[in-house]
């Protein structure tokens, strides 16, 4: 198997949103973002199939090490190796793969953010540098597009954070920030054992609102030059989004179960993107 049909793979069997995204572009990019995704799945993978924090650490220092041993055109995973031709290609960055590295070592350091100044932080590193390394892949002509790509992955991770409450809190982890937890009453335990209320209807309603915000407030941050080069970030942003209507459209029930989208209505909302242009 070449690097290449690795990072296929990868992407093809994590089943994401994401993917979906990526079948309109050009083969170079599109193998570029592909190898960029594998990237995030593995290290990602550390953190989750994990039981042991001391591994999984070692795990991640390995891939640090692989990652200065790929700038250093010595990549030894099949993941490096597909990814290292697009570095130069596309302008990428070494140290925001090393920060997105550090973005999952967060996760074994702690299980609660107190505000959201916080939990921004863990976001850049997770998604923000994430959307700027792929918009970076998709072309960019006015640097005010990375602007958009950041503040696009902020309002993706949201989105995740809000699906994915209950199956963070079966993992001890609770990403809404504790200071508003505390604003519309919901004690932490309740997520934990996943008791619904109204009181967590209202701190999803408002966690909803915002993510509803960071997706205007990124789309109005894209250059018009920009618009046609960077339909796969505008994808993600209509698929996802309508999976956060859908979450709200459920009444928040997230604690116990895992809302998503059938794969051909991803595939229709990446179609309809793609020639709305």
């Amino acid at each position: 198997m070449s690097p290449d049909e690795y990072c296929q793979q990868k992407a093809a069997q994590s089943g994401s949103s994401f993917y979906y995204s990526f079948l309109f572009l050009p083969v170079e990019r599109r193998r570029a973002i592909t190898a960029l995704y594998a990237f995030c799945r593995e290290v990602d993978d550390v953190v989750d199939d994990s039981i042991d924090d001391a591994v999984a650490r070692s795990k991640l220092s390995w891939w640090r090490k692989e990652i200065k041993a790929m700038l250093a055109d010595q990549p030894t995973h099949p993941v490096t190796k597909a990814l290292l031709p697009h570095m130069s290609a596309y302008a990428l960055d070494g140290a925001h793969l090393l920060a997105i590295i550090d973005g999952m070592e967060m996760d074994l350091n702690q299980n609660r953010y107190l505000d959201f100044i916080a939990l921004q932080k863990y976001c850049w590193h997770v998604a923000g540098v994430v959307g700027i390394l792929s918009a970076s892949i998709f072309g960019i002509k006015n640097a005010r597009t990375k602007e958009f790509a950041e503040k696009l992955g902020l309002a993706l991770q949201m989105t995740n954070i809000i699906r994915d409450v209950g199956e963070d809190a079966r993992k001890g982890r609770i990403y809404l920030p504790v200071n508003e937890l505390q604003q519309f009453n919901v004690p932490a335990n309740d997520i934990l054992n996943q008791r619904h209320s109204k009181e967590f209807e209202a701190l999803m309603q408002f966690q909803y609102a915002r993510a509803q915000s960071l997706y205007d407030e990124a789309l109005l941050a894209l250059p018009p030059e920009d618009r046609k080069a960077q339909r796969t970030g505008l994808i993600m942003a209509a698929i996802y989004r309508a999976l956060l209507v859908e979450i709200e459209h459920d009444g928040f029930h997230v604690l116990n179960q895992r809302i998503s989208l059938t794969p051909l209505r991803k595939l229709w909302l990446a179609w309809k993107t793609y020639v709305r242009g």
